[in-house]
């Protein structure tokens, strides 16, 4: 059973958007706990910019030129040995993974695999 349409205001413009019967079915099935805060253009607009998003799991650095406002921090491969930079504070005992050899953990081919 369809519920019916509801009218929403977006958090960040203030317009009024439909959520529709359809969409919150869509919703529903996907197990998504919470209905959308913001309308489709503020949607695509957060996504164009970047934010609360980031493509692959990685951002951009600061010392490539990107626009982030993470805080990266200096570690040690546990694979390769090499010096790298990533977006969290690693933790002692665990393992911290250059970009490639966690691409390689990733894809499930396991660590110097080829």
């Amino acid at each position: 059973m369809l519920e019916n349409d509801k009218v929403i205001k977006c958090r960040d413009c203030g317009e009024e958007f439909v959520f529709t019967a359809g969409e919150q079915a869509f919703y529903k099935e996907r197990g998504f706990q919470h209905e959308p805060t913001r309308c489709r253009r503020c949607r695509d607009e957060k996504k164009r910019q970047g934010v609360g998003a980031v493509a692959g799991g990685l951002s951009a650095s600061p010392m490539s030129g990107g626009m982030s406002s993470r805080e990266f921090h200096e570690a040690v491969c546990s694979s390769c040995g090499v010096t790298t930079q990533v977006p969290f504070k690693p933790t002692a005992g665990k393992p911290v993974y250059c970009r490639d050899c966690f691409q390689s953990v990733r894809a499930g081919r396991g660590v110097g695999a080829s």
